[in-house]
């Protein structure tokens, strides 16, 4: 596990609102006969930071990407933003153009510049005019601070500068939740720091934010509520200092014990 994040968090714009920004309700959810989320209940407000951690294969992942629809649920509702998520396909582009999604691979398409990977969804999804989508993309660049990739191709980038290039293409559709699936699981060590800086100042600036990851120095700094899962419920969940030095679960215990060696 790479070091803990060592630097001070401002939080004093982190505040959560009393607004429901994601509504899940006894949402079920199989693969064939394996029942991969059982009975998922999770409500998240507008501007909290949830870090979501469990054993590979708990359904962390999988409960993630049915909050965009990337996967299908078959039980119960999810709500975002407002919107059911149903078959409804206009209901569907409503939610994933106000929800950004980040994965462990970064899925930059290799033939285009980064600023065209940038600029792509919004001139295509919400037609924004090329010059526009262009300084909204450099005003992102800027943020995840390599403006200077802008005219490169992936390939020619660093693991680490690629992740935050796919978190600036996110962030160029100016969504108002972010997704975040193991985003420096695929990293080297040293990359890792820079992707993490990268989401603490998206957490300082409140974006609302849901975050699979095993950084658990992360969890501790930014999250507001740390979530365990295994075989695809939701075992506990908590305040992050709570849920460290007071787990509740003997399953979340056991966890703890062997990802933090102690």
């Amino acid at each position: 596990m790479s070091q803990a994040v060592e630097r001070h968090i401002d939080r004093s714009n982190m505040t959560v609102s009393d607004e429901v920004a994601i509504q899940i309700t006894n949402m079920n959810k199989w693969y064939g006969e394996f029942h991969v989320l059982r009975d998922i209940n999770l409500t998240v407000n507008r501007g909290e930071r949830i870090v979501i951690a469990g054993p590979s294969g708990s359904g962390k992942s999988t409960m993630i990407r049915c909050i965009n629809r990337l996967e299908e649920h078959q039980q119960g509702k999810i709500i975002v933003d407002g919107t059911e998520l149903t078959s409804d396909l206009k209901n569907i582009d409503k939610i994933r153009s106000e929800v950004g999604m980040c994965f462990q691979h970064f899925n930059l398409f290799p033939h285009l510049t980064i600023l065209e990977n940038c600029t792509l969804a919004p001139m295509w999804v919400r037609k924004t005019p090329k010059r526009e989508a262009e300084e909204i993309a450099m005003h992102f660049l800027e943020k995840v601070k390599i403006p200077d990739q802008a005219h490169k191709y992936p390939g020619m980038l660093s693991g680490g500068q690629q992740q935050r290039v796919a978190i600036a293409r996110s962030l160029c559709m100016k969504p108002r939740i972010m997704l975040f699936d193991e985003p420096t699981s695929a990293l080297d060590p040293e990359m890792i720091k820079e992707v993490l800086d990268t989401m603490i100042e998206l957490a300082e600036e409140g974006m609302t934010m849901l975050c699979v990851t095993h950084e658990m120095g992360f969890a501790r700094q930014v999250a507001n509520r740390v979530i365990f899962m295994d075989q695809g419920q939701i075992v506990e969940q908590n305040e992050p200092e709570e849920f460290f030095n007071n787990p509740k679960s003997e399953r979340t215990k056991l966890f703890l014990s062997q990802i933090l060696g102690h």
